[in-house]
């Protein structure tokens, strides 16, 4: 893996808007991850950039066999190629005159080694010094990360031309993870959205995930995480078929962007502070079965424990500002952050089309929500007056709601048929609503639950629109684009230049979001409470749903009082601890409230 020179990454954004981000800012030396769940969406992107750097190019068709790892890998080696040639171009850059050269080592955090070196070069007269130190600093640059993100389980099982299903390796999810596989990178795979054992046990099938006779691992395994049982859990397993993890990207249940894995109320200090006790726990349980793998195949495993490295343990999820930063590494001891929805408006680094920049900068909190727009049936962050809102609504007017569902990649409802179908396609949506019609139900819950049928969008589709409208393969008015923010986003109110936004991370400048901005520990609290008194109003009086969410209090509870210790402590600069304190009393009072009719 290459070193990752700076304190924060940039996750996966939708299937579109980070799908180019390597190319914007690699050879920068910044990390970001490409979302590999669209292998058409692609297939298109790698067409536009085959055309603007003059690569050879030959379509993949959809009927081809082995077509989607063919496509995936295909792309990546195309952004591979362009970022090795912007990068190498960027070295041979002069110092010191204001080239992209200079921009490299200006962006990279205070204190880093290379950007030390940078400035003590500037302070040189002699000439020939000079050149010497210049050469020795250049062979040390890296570029960022291309990382590769897989949701385990998006994972249909596609069918064959004769409507049977196909065997597990051509699986959406093993067709992804065979196109990284194949691909000539050296950079990690970023696996999220739950536990798949059929996609783990494929793993082992490439030699790249495995040391090599040197030592080094070509392709490593980057799992995101909700708490620390699901990492020492999923560890375990791929260590017994002798696979490392890289890093561990733990991610706010809730104040992220995309869809939201709601944890049972363990807010994110809490899940930290369990990280950080128990970290060296992770390395102990995983190294004796990583290396009696290596051992059962015969295969040279170091053995000096410092020649193995511990893996990562970074952060994501509404961080904010500078202040934020430095607690999440200074006081958890995270290796790194990840920062996303800020990237969405700098359009150096993100490919959002303009009618969803503007209404992304114009957004404030109440444009920005929790969803049920998801096929997947998970909530979604998402934002109000999107172009794919838009067109859904129109269609819903017309009397023809749902998609045509030209992809398929989240089709996973068999209610009414024998193959799986997607819920927000128009097949599912007419025959979902016509048995609630038929239903003997109240009237009013028959438009409650219809309301949530209909409001199921093709987030395939409509994910990646944005990026097409934005690199001008479709025309503006097309529209249907769809973009999944973190409710971060309401306090970035304009688009901004990378330097900026790289500046703003680092506390260079004047801060870009106002003081009042609450500490991104204080908005996820607010968002569970939400989230609770969304679920309480749909239960009625389930004894067992009641019970579900007592537990979620309690350890909302647990988590407010390490807040409350916290907004107690030395805030660091523009850390508004001062509204944890002031939320925490609020929600405490609203949960009250929740609660007592239980009681």
């Amino acid at each position: 893996m290459i070193h990752n020179q700076h304190l924060f990454h940039i996750p996966v954004m939708g299937t579109g808007h980070s799908i180019d981000s390597p190319i914007r800012v690699a050879h920068l030396g910044i990390h970001s991850v490409i979302s590999i769940v669209d292998d058409l969406l692609c297939e298109k992107i790698r067409k536009h950039y085959s055309t603007e750097y003059q690569i050879p190019y030959k379509n993949i068709p959809r009927s081809a066999g082995d077509g989607r790892a063919e496509r995936i890998t295909a792309y990546l080696d195309t952004v591979s190629d362009i970022v090795n040639q912007k990068f190498e171009d960027l070295k041979e850059s002069p110092l010191f005159t204001g080239s992209q050269k200079d921009r490299y080592f200006n962006l990279l955090p205070d204190g880093n080694p290379l950007k030390k070196s940078y400035e003590f070069i500037s302070s040189l007269g002699d000439k020939e010094s000079r050149e010497h130190y210049i050469r020795e600093l250049t062979d040390k640059m890296t570029p960022g990360a291309i990382d590769v993100n897989i949701m385990a389980k998006v994972d249909a099982l596609r069918l064959d031309n004769d409507d049977q299903p196909m065997s597990s390796e051509f699986s959406d999810a093993s067709a992804a993870l065979r196109g990284f596989a194949n691909s000539k990178l050296e950079s990690s795979v970023v696996l999220s959205a739950g536990f798949n054992p059929r996609l783990y046990n494929y793993l082992s099938e490439f030699r790249d995930f495995y040391r090599d006779q040197s030592g080094k691992i070509k392709k490593k395994i980057i799992l995101k995480v909700s708490d620390f049982r699901s990492a020492l859990i999923q560890g375990k397993y791929l260590a017994k078929k002798g696979l490392e993890v890289a890093e561990f990207r733990i991610e706010s249940g809730l104040n992220c962007g995309g869809h939201a894995f709601a944890s049972d109320g363990h807010l994110l200090p809490i899940l930290l502070q369990e990280f950080r006790e128990k970290r060296e726990q992770l390395q102990a349980s995983f190294q004796p079965l990583i290396q009696k793998f290596y051992e059962s195949r015969g295969w040279d495993y170091p053995s000096n424990d410092s020649d193995v490295a511990k893996a990562r343990i970074t952060v994501q999820g509404g961080i904010g500002t500078h202040g934020e930063l430095q607690r999440l590494l200074n006081d958890f001891e995270m290796d790194g952050t990840g920062w996303g929805s800020p990237f969405l408006l700098v359009p150096e680094a993100t490919c959002v089309d303009d009618f969803t920049s503007d209404l992304l900068a114009e957004a404030g909190e109440s444009e920005l929500y929790l969803s049920g727009v998801s096929p997947l049936g998970v909530p979604f962050n998402n934002i109000r007056g999107s172009g794919s809102e838009i067109h859904t609504k129109e269609l819903i007017d017309k009397g023809k709601p749902g998609s045509k569902c030209p992809k398929g990649f989240l089709v996973s409802n068999t209610e009414f048929t024998e193959n799986p179908i997607c819920t927000a396609s128009a097949e599912y949506q007419i025959l979902k609503v016509n048995q609630i019609q038929d239903s003997d139900m109240p009237q009013m819950k028959k438009e409650r639950e219809k309301k949530k049928v209909l409001a199921k969008t093709c987030l395939c589709t409509n994910l990646g629109t944005g990026s097409l409208i934005r690199l001008g393969i479709m025309k503006p008015s097309y529209g249907r684009q769809a973009i999944c923010p973190g409710p971060n986003v309401a306090w970035f109110d304009r688009q901004y230049s990378l330097d900026e936004m790289v500046n703003h991370i680092y506390g260079r400048q004047e801060s870009l979001v106002p003081s009042k901005r609450p500490h991104m520990f204080a908005k996820e609290l607010v968002m569970y409470v939400d989230y609770i008194k969304e679920l309480s109003e749909q239960i009625d009086e389930d004894e067992q749903e009641w019970k579900k969410l007592i537990k979620m209090r309690r350890n909302l509870d647990k988590g407010m009082e390490l807040c409350l210790q916290i907004s107690e402590e030395k805030p660091y600069k523009g850390e508004n601890l001062e509204s944890i304190r002031t939320t925490v009393e609020k929600q405490q009072e609203r949960l009250d409230e929740i609660f007592a009719v239980t009681a």
